[in-house]
């Protein structure tokens, strides 16, 4: 499959696998700002994607910023349509205690390419019975 990128920012990169067999390509910011602790900005990717039909790209978090500073992807994993055809944004989240500055280059986020599913919709009077029922959160009894 192929995959195509237009750059609108002379500071874009484009999104690259670290290692063969990888599952996420890592997107890069264009922009230099600094995210306060409990707040969120958008990133901006300076990238158009050309997706091809019958397939989206999920925006998902990495796990080092998550882990070493606590920042994620909100709104995860953000989903970049087929149809569209603006910037790819990316929503970071700052939940550790220190701001996060974020700077052109840096790596803010993984793009995973995935076959989207339609479903053919219709109304019905009556849905089956199964075990669980409308058992919500918590109903198995596990932690």
């Amino acid at each position: 499959m192929k995959l195509s990128f237009k750059r609108i920012h002379p500071d874009a990169v484009l999104p690259a696998y670290a290692h063969p067999g990888d599952a996420g390509m890592d997107v890069r910011s264009v922009d230099s700002l600094e995210i306060a602790p409990s707040r969120r900005a958008l990133v901006h990717t300076g990238l158009v994607a050309e997706i091809p039909e019958g397939y989206e790209i999920q925006v998902r978090p990495r796990s080092g910023l998550a882990l070493k500073y606590g920042v994620t992807v909100l709104n995860t994993p953000g989903t970049v349509d087929a149809g569209y055809r603006g910037e790819i944004g990316v929503i970071l989240a700052n939940f550790g205690e220190e701001p996060f500055k974020v700077s052109p280059g840096d790596r803010i986020a993984q793009l995973v390419v995935a076959s989207v599913t339609t479903a053919e919709i219709s109304e019905t009077n009556d849905v089956g019975a199964t075990d669980r029922g409308d058992g919500g959160f918590g109903s198995t009894g596990k932690a």
